[in-house]
């Protein structure tokens, strides 16, 4: 969500100050309402916003850009608790940059943000089945019947999961480590499945999401995507669109 006078702003109709005496006019209407609210704020790609009759639309470039979130922040714009936000690690000029599948604040690894809304649709609903590779150390060290529970689907809130890629990376007498790889995303899911099955996570990374590795870059910094990878995306974005429109047909 951003301010409506920014928004108005970025469609090149003059500076804030400009744009908030349009408003005062009654010269812009959201969703075919007259709107008049300085304090008024839209969703750039669900709201149409309209000048005296002209649809506008921001012309904004495509941005993609991955971060290694380090624990201990949360990824949210703003916190009404004032904790520290993944928005902090960035440059200001990202600061309403949409993000791309949640990750807790305990929990660390590749965040991808980018501003196609309809992009981050297809990535992470979960009847596009977009995988999420996820390194998970855990205490105590499950038994055979525990992996395999995973692996099917366990009962958490929200229903049963579906079924998961668990491959058991390194082992102790009390701790595992465990490599999963999901297509939901749910709150807490991966948490909340391990401790369906008897363990806690000591330790969450997220290293890949879809087509993307978060390889070696550092925690706490973030790069601009290769071109290769922005194709990926969209490639793998639209393989998946086409996987869910198959099945609703049949």
């Amino acid at each position: 969500m951003i301010r409506l006078n920014r928004f108005l702003a970025d469609c090149n109709l003059g500076s804030r100050r400009k744009t908030e005496a349009l408003i005062s006019s009654g010269k812009i209407s959201v969703n075919g309402v007259i709107c008049t609210d300085l304090s008024s704020t839209i969703d750039p790609q669900r709201d149409e916003v309209s000048f005296e009759g002209r649809l506008l639309k921001a012309e904004t470039e495509k941005i993609f850009i991955i971060l290694n979130k380090p624990a201990g922040y949360v990824v949210s714009q703003s916190d009404e608790y004032k904790r520290k936000t993944v928005y902090d690690l960035l440059p200001s000029r990202f600061a309403s940059l949409p993000y791309a599948g949640r990750l807790d604040k305990n929990s660390e690894g590749l965040l991808l943000f980018c501003n196609d809304g309809k992009l981050i649709k297809r990535l992470t609903h979960p009847s596009h089945k977009v995988e999420k590779v996820y390194r998970v150390q855990i205490e105590p060290k499950l038994p055979r019947p525990a992996i395999a529970k995973l692996r099917q689907g366990v009962e958490i809130a929200g229903g049963l999961t579906q079924s998961a890629g668990v491959y058991v990376k390194s082992q102790s007498e009390h701790a595992m480590t465990l490599k999963m790889v999901i297509t939901e995303g749910r709150k807490h899911q991966i948490r909340l499945m391990i401790e369906a099955v008897g363990a806690k996570v000591k330790n969450l990374r997220r290293l890949q999401f879809g087509p993307l590795l978060l390889k070696d870059l550092p925690v706490g910094r973030w790069r601009v995507l290769q071109d290769y990878e922005i194709r990926a995306l969209y490639s793998a974005g639209e393989k998946y669109n086409k996987s869910s429109q198959t099945k609703d047909k049949s």
